[in-house]
């Protein structure tokens, strides 16, 4: 990825659990934009999974003012008590990610994050766990393992001295929830939409796919079967906002899976299941790279030549991959390094 940066820049993308208050979304977004030194480049919400994902990057100082200045703001206003759902979640802000872009290396951002992480806790009052490069201890690490249990189990795992929180306070806080926080990589998120409702679908492809695997039952006994793709985590579910059953991935290193070829994975065992692909969305930004893979995939498989023409490559990887078919795709929003130049464009 290149970004066209001279300085350091750090990326933080916070999942907060509420996705229909406008209100609410935008006194986060408004919190984010009040603090000088970085620019807020995507809001990403649904009401179905009742979720918002905000993208904001600049100068590390100011991402980690703004990050808490929006956490802030979201604990004051989001009680989880009345909060619903179909994305796993335990917290107000659920998980804060701190991906370094560019002239930063990951020890940099997991400064900011343990920085972060320790001022939430003693200011704010909000158990503090941290994951990814930030995490310590291997079982703690990933973010399903210490979202396990999800906010209505989460008051008795934080009972065990194992799940101690890292910062804030030893018992769990019922209107604000938890907090997972931390410095990792880029990360795409990406979900693709089948053409049924059946939600057990999705739920056997996501097995299949997902790094972790599944289980499968051989002469009475469970035996561990590997996932397909390296890198990726998925689950199914069923999106009212479409009405159809979804497969949702992160994929934890695009140049290893990448959006690209999750989508087909996707697609060759749905055909297994006799549905097939209604569409995709992507949840926040992506590099450049991964449309313009799609793009050079969509002319090759017709036996083309692949063109230099970069925005005719977009626009091949958009529609090879489906992502205008759920809701609008605009390049200029959604590529990060394309949002990243219009919010901080050259000085001439």
């Amino acid at each position: 990825m290149n970004l066209p940066a001279n300085e350091p820049v750090l990326e933080c993308v916070p999942n907060f659990s509420e996705g229909r208050d406008t209100a609410v979304i935008e006194a986060i977004a408004a919190a984010i934009r009040a603090v000088p030194g970085q620019h807020l480049l995507h809001v990403d919400s649904s009401a179905a999974a009742n979720r918002t994902v905000l993208t904001f990057a600049g100068a590390p100082e100011a991402v980690g003012e703004a990050a808490f200045q929006a956490i802030k703001t979201a604990a004051a206003l989001i009680d989880m008590r009345r909060q619903d759902g179909v994305h796993p979640r335990i917290g107000a802000t659920d998980v804060c990610p701190l991906v370094p872009l560019a002239h930063m290396t990951m020890e940099e951002a997991d400064f900011v994050a343990q920085s972060l992480g320790r001022r939430i806790g003693s200011e704010l009052g909000i158990p503090v766990y941290l994951y990814e490069h930030s995490q310590k201890a291997a079982y703690r690490r990933s973010l399903p393992s210490i979202r396990k249990g999800q906010y209505e189990g989460f008051a008795e795992k934080m009972k065990m001295p194992e799940w101690a929180p890292d910062f804030g306070p030893g018992e769990f806080v019922p209107a604000a929830g938890a907090t997972v926080l931390g410095a990792r990589d880029l990360l795409v998120a990406f979900n693709i939409s089948l053409d049924t409702a059946d939600v057990a679908i999705a739920h056997k492809i996501a097995a299949l796919l997902r790094s972790s695997g599944t289980f499968r039952l051989e002469q009475g006994k469970k035996i561990k079967q590997p996932g397909l793709l390296p890198k990726t985590r998925a689950i199914g579910w069923y999106m009212a906002d479409y009405e159809q059953a979804q497969v949702s991935f992160n994929l934890l290193d695009y140049r290893v899976t990448s959006p690209l070829t999750a989508f087909e994975a996707c697609r060759k065992l749905a055909a297994q299941e006799g549905v097939g692909i209604a569409g995709s969305e992507l949840i926040g930004l992506m590099p450049a790279d991964c449309l313009l893979e799609a793009g050079s995939f969509f002319f090759l498989s017709k036996e083309q030549a692949v063109p230099e023409d970069t925005p005719l490559l977009m626009e091949a990887g958009i529609e090879y991959l489906m992502l205008d078919k759920l809701k609008p795709f605009a390049v200029q929003e959604k590529i990060l390094e394309l949002a990243y130049q219009s919010a901080n464009p050259p000085v001439s």
